[in-house]
């Protein structure tokens, strides 16, 4: 079987030290996390990691079927790109003296839909959100222009058709809120 990216969708309670705990089941089976996010789902006290991995469909449903026995854990899907809408964000720190003199580094970033969100004497911080390539291609560019800073976020994803999961999550909202 061929390796793919995946994408980990794992819904959860919102609980100390889990991240490490799903993070082991990677580790013990020597797989590498490409990019992970965590973040508060579309339920009150339910949180959604999101994990990238490059691994084969076996794999990725050994991995889901590890993950689904935490106990904090709702539930876990995994996804192929295609089935999904990503985006990742990046910010790129660059000098200002390189900037201001050279007139076609203004011009590539509104080619490339990026904004500039902070100027100072010294330096300029541009953000680009789009999928990897694009915001790798921006490091490229802006790279000879003083590049001092560099960061970028995890992958943040939905799925393009409707998850089983909202029905379970209301009835874990519910049951959470009688308590």
């Amino acid at each position: 079987m061929e390796k793919k990216n995946y994408t980990v969708s794992v819904y959860t309670e919102n609980n100390l030290g889990l991240l490490s705990r799903i993070a082991a089941i990677f580790l013990k089976r020597h797989i590498n996390i490409e990019s992970i996010t965590v973040s508060q789902s579309e339920v009150h006290e339910v949180m959604r990691f999101i994990i990238i991995v490059e691994v084969t469909e076996e794999q990725v449903k050994k991995i889901v079927g590890q993950i689904e026995k935490q106990i904090e854990v709702i539930k876990a899907f995994y996804h192929k790109d295609e089935e999904l809408i990503y985006q990742e964000t990046a910010l790129y720190k660059v000098r200002s003296s390189d900037f201001v003199e050279d007139f076609d580094i203004q011009s590539f970033i509104k080619k490339t839909n990026a904004r500039i969100v902070t100027v100072s004497p010294n330096f300029f911080v541009i953000e680009k959100t789009g999928e990897r390539h694009e915001t790798e291609s921006l490091y490229e560019k802006l790279k000879p222009y003083g590049l001092m800073q560099f960061v970028r976020s995890g992958t943040i994803a939905v799925s393009k058709n409707e998850m089983p999961i909202s029905e379970l999550l209301e009835k874990f909202n519910t049951s959470n809120t009688i308590q």
